[in-house]
């Protein structure tokens, strides 16, 4: 069968034809016999990549064949240390479709920021490889239920990058849920209290000498190229252009670990957020001081599921400050960031603190149980796709295309609140009386009055920069649309660019 070729790939049709005028992806790349090793192309190793590069090296059932990356000066430098590692060369591409078009790969595993992850996702699956992508999966939810479509419609094995799914700890936990072990449980509360300074002021920045910009850039609008955060890499988290702030960033492993362990497969049927990007003025002792980021470092997200609730806590600034006897409780007072989700039940609780340990409380919260993960969480999970690569048995993954799209779709939803009402700025009395109308299981006045006391200890007058409150919006978890809200519904996709667009469900 002949291979997808690069026009098939870069054509602004590709996001609008129907599939069958598409040539047949292959169900492999090649033939794979059951001792052959699975070939690898790993795209995005400027940082989280490296750990898809130890992962698949670490397991003998897989090869490295081929590193893409946009910046040639650090993409060359893992095909030197891959060699090293595995005594074969990968071949390395700046384009990933040129990758696509090489024989011999089997898998393609995707590091790159979050603007790219579902095209490049759709295009591997049409080539006919199997895909591992980081969370979250998507960059807004129109992406996120187009890779489930792909990953059904080619038979492709789709694993998100969420570890927890994979460790022993969490899987007992949830086990422990399901089997009643601290009674019946309604709410779970993720948390992010995870400091993050500024990324520095807002201005005209170069692009690094041997980075390709337009590549870079793929479906989110080229900006002339114009870069407008001091440092390139990373960075594009905290610019909604690119990225999805952190409750788009750590927040889906919590909001996955939450949902999976309410039993929650669906989309929630309200969201309302509230919070801002707050505390850097105060931090840098100048009232007139701009951070280059755009997505909130403080974001409470309070979701409604019907007879079940989320609610998820972002908490960007010092987090010595913020926890409160409850917080402190499951994850320890003092210093440092608090991660994790804790389950409410009637007969307890269970902390889930890391992706290796949860801890189960009885009422009077005193330690009763813990769970640890019996191996190394990370490797289980790499593991676990290749396993189901190998079997061609898409029931074996942990984390499918649909657990990772519902799961960064927590993270949309709350963001689509907050960008719809970040001019809404509101003091603290209004957002209590705001969230007083709301469903939720939460104590939604003590979570308003312990962020509020984390953002004054960090020196926020909230008198003069206040937070802003979000929108509040109904959804329809069938239909994934927002109900009479134009605004937010344009928000569920994005303008791609000629060549990049991120195809609908019906179009891949």
């Amino acid at each position: 069968m002949p291979k997808l070729s690069r026009r098939q790939f870069t054509s602004a049709a590709a996001a609008t034809m129907a599939a069958a005028s598409l040539p047949r992806p292959q169900r492999h790349a090649h033939a794979v016999s059951p001792n052959e090793k699975l070939g690898v192309c790993v795209v995005g190793v400027n940082s989280r990549g490296n750990e898809h590069i130890r992962g698949f090296n670490h397991d003998p059932r897989t090869e490295i064949r081929a590193i893409v990356d946009i910046d040639e000066s650090v993409g060359k430098q893992r095909v030197a240390r891959v060699s090293e590692m595995q005594g074969s060369k990968p071949e390395f591409f700046t384009d990933v479709r040129d990758a696509l078009e090489m024989q011999g790969l089997d898998i393609l595993t995707c590091a790159t920021p979050n603007h790219w992850h579902a095209l490049m996702g759709v295009w591997a699956m049409q080539a006919g490889k199997d895909v591992y992508i980081e969370k979250p999966i998507s960059h807004n939810i129109h992406e996120g239920r187009a890779l489930v479509a792909a990953a059904q419609k080619y038979g492709r094995m789709f694993q998100t990058g969420t570890q927890s799914r994979s460790s022993s700890a969490c899987q007992d936990a949830v086990k422990f849920i399901a089997e009643g072990g601290i009674g019946e449980v309604n709410f779970a509360r993720g948390l992010c209290y995870k400091r993050r300074k500024s990324i520095g002021p807002l201005g005209d920045y170069p692009i690094p000498e041997k980075v390709n910009f337009d590549l870079w850039s793929g479906p989110a609008s080229f900006t002339d190229p114009k870069v407008t955060r001091q440092r390139f890499h990373y960075d594009w988290h905290w610019q909604r252009h690119y990225g999805n702030g952190d409750l788009g960033n750590q927040g889906p492993h919590q909001t996955d670990i939450a949902r999976w362990g309410l039993n929650l497969n669906r989309h929630p049927n309200s969201i309302i957020t509230y919070g801002g990007r707050l505390g850097y003025q105060a931090e840098r002792k100048d009232p007139n001081y701009v951070d280059a980021g755009d997505t909130g470092n403080t974001e409470i997200s309070i979701y409604d599921y019907g007879d079940k609730c989320i609610v998820f806590e972002t908490l960007g600034l010092d987090c010595s400050t913020t926890s409160g006897d409850e917080i402190d409780t499951f994850f320890g007072a003092g210093k440092g960031n608090k991660i994790g989700v804790i389950f409410y039940g009637t007969e307890g609780y269970i902390a889930q603190t890391t992706y290796a340990h949860c801890t189960v409380f009885d009422k009077n919260k005193k330690k009763v149980k813990e769970f640890r993960a019996k191996g190394n969480v990370g490797d289980d999970h790499f593991a676990n796709f290749i396993d189901a690569c190998k079997s061609r048995d898409a029931s074996k993954l942990n984390a499918d295309a649909l657990t990772g799209h519902l799961s960064a779709g927590v993270s949309h939803l709350g963001n689509i609140s907050y960008y719809l009402g970040e001019d809404n700025r509101a003091s603290v009395e209004e957002i209590s009386n705001a969230i007083a109308k709301v469903k939720s299981l939460d104590d939604n006045q003590a979570t308003l009055e312990r962020t509020a006391q984390h953002l004054t200890a960090n020196g926020v007058d909230l008198a003069k920069t206040p937070m802003s409150l979000g929108a509040s919006l109904k959804f329809d978890p069938e239909t994934e649309r927002f109900i009479d809200n134009d605004a937010a519904n344009a928000m569920l996709t994005r303008e791609y660019r000629s060549g990049f667009e991120v195809p609908s469900a019906e179009n891949v």
